[in-house]
């Protein structure tokens, strides 16, 4: 079997980079500045790799496909995996067959930093709350960045960040296959609901995937858990305890059992720390936040939580409230999650692109009480609809499908209240016609972007473009 624990990632090894996306094209850089020797593998047509084969032959990486593999193989010490592609990947099996180590860019990112880590998974949620993390370590006065699945690769930031600073991840479940010694400071699992059924057999195989957040840390790191979701709550309460560190629990449903939970109105947290009981004090109001839904101040209850075990070591909370308070409220949405895009008439478009499960689809109609005008649909991830399309009926006075599972949300929908569009640009012009002053046109498609777009960012783009072309058509009459 492949000694996964021997690779160094030092001068003189040599790599193979499996995927040219954007983690394996920053891989590639980082590992060449580190003075390894790298290649480069890819199973798309070459003619689609252009922009990649030229960057990687000025850093002096080959890129080689299914017919150099093996030869490639020959020369490897370690084999570095691009968050897309799945251990089962054909190409995968034959390099660990060979006895190659294969590991994934996060755990690449890990074993090169210098920064204590602090790491971030869950089905939904995983952006704003990273980005939350630092933007509350940076207010309390210390050095963070961000990286992973978020946006930027996160071998990247590890390799400029120095031993004073914090490295906040966004992992997917995808990312976290692939680990073997990666070990954050603090883990955060925000919640666990159906997705990627498509990729993974069944719910516990992906819920697993998810566990290994905490699968390397020992009793001086942390664990930041969801009181309010069985699945992660077993971790501490079942027949046998799996959680290996000290662990900390926020709810959005109000547990006492939690050290950081809402009451009413407000966000609160534990008088002293995180180990004792005892009585809570108000941290700051919900109708302070700027990101909206109870999902959100989740969300936010974890950032806080983790930022508070970062610097606090977790004696005690509360030291730094007053710059973590100030975090929270100058704290904006980001980009395609519940983003309002334009007023138009006195309609408000909003998107929410990145709900790209059920589940965030139910988050996000629960936010509005104004009438709402749903655009959905997408690649399916084999999720079951059938809750989706209860609320929709509940809390959508139209619906307008796109893409591959189109039919199939129509289905479990009232045909009165269904209008289907082949583009973004006519799913935007049917919502607008349907909507009144007041409405809410949302687009939260509850799929994947992949039959459409490239990603979820650029569906939200597409999104963002039809609505400023209605503005455009409105006055220009």
């Amino acid at each position: 079997m492949p000694n996964d624990d021997a690779v160094k990632l030092a001068a003189g090894d040599r790599a193979l980079i499996i995927g040219v996306g954007r983690s394996g094209m920053a891989t590639a850089a980082v590992l060449r500045d580190r003075g390894l020797t790298v290649t480069a593998y890819d199973d798309q047509p070459r003619e689609r790799l252009r922009a990649q084969h030229a960057v990687l032959a000025e850093l002096g990486v080959e890129l080689t496909d299914g017919s150099g593999l093996a030869s490639a193989a020959k020369s490897t010490d370690v084999a570095v995996l691009s968050p897309g592609v799945p251990l089962n990947n054909p190409a995968v099996l034959e390099l660990r067959r060979a006895g190659i180590p294969v590991i994934s860019e996060i755990e690449a990112a890990y074993r090169i930093a210098q920064a204590p880590l602090i790491a971030v998974t869950g089905t939904k949620g995983k952006s704003t709350t990273t980005a939350l993390i630092g933007h509350l370590l940076r207010r309390a006065g210390a050095k963070a960045r961000t990286g992973g699945n978020i946006g930027n690769p996160l071998i990247r930031e590890a390799a400029a960040a120095g031993r004073d600073e914090w490295l906040v991840a966004e992992v997917s479940s995808f990312q976290l296959e692939g680990i073997n010694a990666f070990r954050p400071r603090i883990g955060v699992l925000l919640n666990i609901s159906p997705d990627h059924l498509d990729r993974y057999p069944s719910m516990d195989e992906y819920r697993e995937a998810k566990f290994r957040i905490f699968a390397n840390q020992g009793s001086d790191d942390w664990f930041v858990g969801n009181e309010d979701d069985p699945s992660v709550v077993e971790l501490r309460d079942g027949p046998q305890r799996r959680i290996p560190s000290g662990d900390a629990w926020f709810s959005v449903l109000g547990s006492e059992r939690a050290d950081v939970l809402r009451k009413g109105g407000w966000i609160v947290r534990r008088a002293r720390s995180v180990r004792e009981a005892g009585p809570f004090v108000p941290l700051i109001a919900v109708a302070d936040l700027q990101i909206k839904g109870m999902h959100n101040v989740a969300n936010a209850m974890a950032a806080y939580l983790a930022a508070s075990l970062a610097l606090l070591r977790g004696t005690e909370i509360g030291t730094s409230d007053d710059a973590f308070i100030d975090g929270l409220r100058t704290f904006a949405p980001l980009p395609h999650r519940l983003q309002t895009v334009a007023d138009h008439g006195g309609v408000r478009f909003v998107d929410d692109s990145k709900a790209s499960t059920p589940d965030a689809v139910l988050k996000a109609l629960a936010v509005y009480d104004s009438p709402v005008i749903l655009i959905a649909g997408g690649r399916s991830k084999r999720t079951d609809f059938s809750v989706m399309a209860k609320a929709a009926r509940t809390r959508a006075k139209m619906v307008v499908l796109i893409g591959e599972s189109a039919r199939e949300l129509g289905a479990l929908l009232p045909a009165a209240r269904v209008r289907y569009a082949q583009s973004m640009e006519e799913a935007v012009a049917t919502a607008a016609a349907q909507a009144r002053r007041g409405d809410v046109v949302l687009l939260s498609p509850g799929c994947a972007s992949f039959d459409m777009f490239e990603s979820a960012e650029a569906r939200g783009d597409a999104f963002a473009a039809a609505v400023r072309g209605l503005n455009e058509t409105a006055n220009a009459t």
